[in-house]
């Protein structure tokens, strides 16, 4: 462990970690969450599956008419999902700008004024064309919001501003020293977009999508890429870094768009067995890391089948006091508690066992023995009833939920047994 090319990796993780603009697009995404949760959950309950010989969208029928009552759910989609873009200029904007300590607010409203400028408009010239405000538009979104903030903050360290007199409210002083870099700004933005139109014939969100976004997405829904995103996290984890944090500004604008088009086509009555696409974030969050990273969870169930009559057992106590949080997928406390971290005897269950359910998981989906991810839930949801959910109301995913903790006891368990006893050893017992 302290050899020179562990240190190496942990200071180079680290660096990723606490890089600005990384941090900066996770927080983003971070923010917005529960709008994506909330437009998730409103397409969910609009097309909720039948429950039984009860099925929920005709007993709605019945009552508000045939489609009207979804009308609500479908006007929180058009607030969430459908301008998820939008919201991504101006919350990555917003933390970068703060994180520079210059003004987030006017940061965040040029650069989501920077994106609708650059959002090609429909052919009739009615509006602007949808598509490129939601997830499409990601890529563009974050690139916008890192580009505008990175200039919005170079012209206000120039002093390129008009300055107030005193006695002036703080609002109105902020917003006057933001117009001229806002002038600036906006005019670049203004002249890009003009140069698209004549030589290149296409908006830079069709450029992007095809030459990035498009082929990353393709890369991000196949079985290899979720075994090394799942490597990757728990190895951070191991060396108690924040996998989790680290990858997930990588991970969001591949994963997020993916989700959103099966939400998509289940919105509008494709079955969750035909979806496209196997590997997004719910996936991996529902069917790996149940418990929280590590499929920590199944270990805490180990350690009760393990060591059932020593009360006082150090595993014991600490698999009590981290059981609660666990079920909500909290699992800081087992992680350094038991420790995990830097223990070489949980090295390979930690990693190996969310590998392991990664490909069980993602051959249940491929083969149709499980219907595929069309819902995003809070983190905090507890295995189970995220199985059920996020399936579309599928009994099928509780069941891979139960075959993949199952697995992953069992795969615990001589981890537990050997640590037990090097415990013991270790104490002269």
């Amino acid at each position: 462990m302290n050899s020179k090319f562990m240190q190496k990796f942990i200071e180079i993780a680290g660096r990723i970690g606490s890089q600005r603009h990384l941090v900066a697009v996770r927080d983003g995404f971070v923010a917005i969450m529960p709008l994506i949760i909330v437009g998730s959950l409103a397409i969910l309950i609009n097309n909720f599956p039948p429950f039984g010989n009860f099925n929920f969208v005709e007993w709605m029928n019945g009552i508000f008419g045939d489609g009207n009552w979804q009308t609500v759910g479908g006007s929180i989609w058009n607030g969430t999902f459908a301008i998820l873009g939008l919201l991504v200029s101006f919350s990555i904007a917003y933390n970068l700008a703060k994180s520079y300590d210059v003004d987030g607010l006017s940061a965040g409203l040029i650069s989501a004024a920077g994106f609708i400028m650059l959002v090609p408009w429909t052919e009739d010239g009615a509006g602007l064309t949808a598509a490129w405000l939601g997830t499409q538009g990601l890529f563009v979104g974050i690139i916008i919001a890192l580009l505008v903030t990175e200039l919005f903050r170079i012209l206000i360290n120039s002093n390129l501003t008009i300055k107030m007199p005193e006695g002036v409210p703080d609002g109105v002083t902020r917003s006057f020293k933001a117009l001229v870099p806002a002038v600036i700004i906006l005019i670049i933005l203004g002249f890009f977009q003009a140069l698209m139109n004549v030589f290149a014939e296409q908006s830079i969100f069709e450029v992007i999508f095809n030459a990035i976004q498009e082929p990353l997405q393709g890369l991000g829904n196949t079985l290899p890429a979720a075994m090394v995103v799942s490597f990757l996290n728990h190895l951070l984890w191991f060396f108690g870094l924040h996998g989790t944090n680290i990858i997930g500004s990588v991970i969001e604008p591949v994963y997020l768009p993916l989700i959103e088009q099966n939400l998509d086509l289940f919105k509008s009555g494709m079955s969750a067995f035909d979806v496209p696409n196997i590997v997004t974030k719910p996936f991996l969050d529902s069917f790996v890391f149940m418990g929280g990273s590590g499929t920590t969870i199944a270990l805490l169930i180990a350690v009760f089948i393990v060591i059932r009559r020593e009360r006082n057992h150090p595993y014991r106590q600490v698999a009590k006091l981290s059981a609660p949080a666990g079920l909500f997928n909290i699992n800081e406390p087992v992680i350094f508690g038991l420790p995990i971290v830097l223990n070489p005897v949980m090295l390979i269950p930690f990693i190996l066992i969310p590998v392991t359910l990664t490909i069980t998981s993602y051959i249940a989906l491929a083969t149709g023995i499980v219907p595929r991810t069309v819902a995003i839930l809070p983190w905090t949801t507890p295995p189970i009833l995220s199985g059920y959910l996020v399936t579309g109301g599928s009994w099928r995913g509780i069941g891979l939920q139960v075959f993949n903790l199952v697995l992953a006891v069992i795969m615990y368990i001589p981890f537990i047994l050997a640590g037990a006893r090097t415990l013991k050893r270790n104490k002269g017992e």
